[in-house]
């Protein structure tokens, strides 16, 4: 691509600069690409033009009227536009077709690995020991837990419950067993804490409990990105990360370390509570009925 102008970074930039030389089946592939930008960034310019009704070629004329060499250079282009697009997919195949741009063939596993790394260092740089230390306090103080994580992060919300419980807390995983949760929310105190894993838009269900804690006077931990974030009331102690751009994995790995190092901090400061609690346990396990899958 001519590289004497600024490169534009998104598709609808380059076909405003590029308007004037378009012809009509530049125009009705271009209606094709922009009805579909994930599909087109995967194709080749032969399928495209095939699901524009246009001779094969025609996509490799586009790409040379829009300044590209061919059409692999054009894609390439369109591939990299969608995984810098800031703002993350609702869509599920959206993003996991984003993760597959971003990584280069045959190297995977490397790019997983780096988009974790890229998210947790910017972790680092956004959640802070205050933070950390805000979390753990509420939880050393409490007289029960209560954890809730839907989709994804249930399975957050389960290991959490069961590394509060071996650390000697009582926790309850609401969303472990949705037909007791009447009956487990209408224990709830002043004395206990609500700790939320919401990411994107957290179910009404989420907001209910929320709802539910604020009205008893329980205080309510979370962690969120952004988009997950909008309770009402605020929680008292709200942790914002994200899990990583569009195109990189966006795992439990963040909020699963984030969580961790609540409660390995936790451990720091209840004098002693948890590493008794986890001594008792480690014996119990060894030394206990044999139940096998324990």
């Amino acid at each position: 691509m001519d590289k004497t102008d600024e490169t534009p970074q998104h598709l609808s930039d380059l076909i405003s600069r590029n308007a004037e030389r378009l012809t009509d089946a530049d125009t009705r592939l271009l209606d094709v690409l922009m009805q579909n930008p994930l599909r087109a960034a995967l194709e080749n310019g032969k399928e495209v033009s095939s699901r524009a009704g246009l001779h094969p070629s025609s996509a490799v004329r586009l790409a040379k009227r829009l300044g590209f060499e061919g059409y692999p250079e054009f894609r390439t282009f369109l591939q990299t536009s969608l995984a810098n697009e800031g703002e993350d997919f609702t869509n599920g195949a959206a993003r996991v077709a984003a993760r597959l741009l971003r990584a280069d063939d045959g190297a995977l596993v490397s790019s997983v690995i780096d988009s974790e790394i890229a998210a947790l260092q910017n972790a680092r740089a956004v959640v802070t020991d205050t933070q950390i230390r805000a979390f753990s306090q509420a939880l050393r103080g409490s007289r029960r837990i209560f954890v809730v994580g839907t989709g994804h992060f249930g399975a957050l919300a389960h290991l959490i419950n069961l590394r509060l419980n071996r650390s000697g807390y009582e926790a309850s995983d609401l969303t472990a067993t949705p037909n007791l949760m009447r009956e487990t929310l209408m224990m709830m105190s002043d004395r206990d804490v609500l700790w939320l894993f919401a990411f994107r838009s957290p179910p009404s269900l989420m907001h209910d409990i929320r709802a539910v804690a604020a009205e008893r006077g329980a205080t309510t931990l979370a962690i969120t990105d952004l988009a997950g974030g909008r309770f009402t009331p605020l929680p008292e102690h709200h942790i914002i990360v994200s899990r990583g751009a569009l195109g990189q994995s966006q795992s439990l790995v963040v909020p699963m370390t984030i969580a961790n190092t609540v409660i390995l901090d936790l451990a720091a400061i209840d004098d002693g509570r948890s590493l008794k609690a986890i001594e008792r346990f480690d014996r119990f396990r060894e030394q206990g009925p044999p139940f096998g899958w324990a």
